[in-house]
């Protein structure tokens, strides 16, 4: 008999979500290039980032879950944000968005239903653009962007320096 399919749902984040978000970004941070950050977060490190993320505004936190063995409990697979810019005034219309997955929740259309919520929520905000930074090669990551009407705009050449070598990140951006 096959697995019984959940249902994966999308809401806003929030502050009981905290350690689980912090143990994904933390796979990220031991593990690949994509963030630039190099040491591991406590939850409690992350907790401003987490309440720079209220569940309105143009910054906002999304959370992908699915029922926990017995129903009681919520997986999280994984979250998407949309954050500052750039800190001055005049980059307060555009936002730089980013998806994070759980290491075994690729492949299941969890990032198609973190953006398309995201950008739902954010389409009643007085946003102009949003940008999202790819470290490549990561061709998920590329497809994911472009099928949100994301176009690549230009890349910073060796911009970071993680795990020895220089990595590029490659620019793409989206009108709101």
């Amino acid at each position: 008999m096959p697995p019984e399919r959940t249902e994966v749902q999308v809401r806003p984040g929030v502050e009981s979500d905290l350690e689980v978000l912090t143990d994904i970004y933390n796979h990220y941070v031991r593990e690949t290039p994509i963030t630039f950050d190099t040491a591991a977060f406590t939850p409690e490190e992350r907790r401003p980032w987490l309440l720079s993320h209220p569940e309105d505004g143009p910054h906002r936190l999304m959370v992908a879950a699915e029922p926990g063995p017995g129903g009681d409990s919520q997986r999280i697979l994984g979250y998407a944000t949309s954050s500052a810019f750039r800190p001055k005034p005049a980059y307060g219309t555009s936002v730089e968005v980013t998806v994070y997955l759980a290491p075994d929740a690729g492949r299941r259309g969890i990032g198609t239903l973190l953006y398309k919520a995201l950008f739902e929520a954010l389409a009643e905000e007085d946003l102009h653009r949003a940008y999202a930074g790819i470290v490549p090669p990561n061709e998920a990551s590329t497809r994911l962007h472009e099928r949100f009407g994301f176009r690549y705009v230009g890349t910073y050449r060796e911009v970071g320096r993680k795990f020895g070598r220089y990595w590029d990140v490659a620019w793409y951006e989206k009108e709101l």
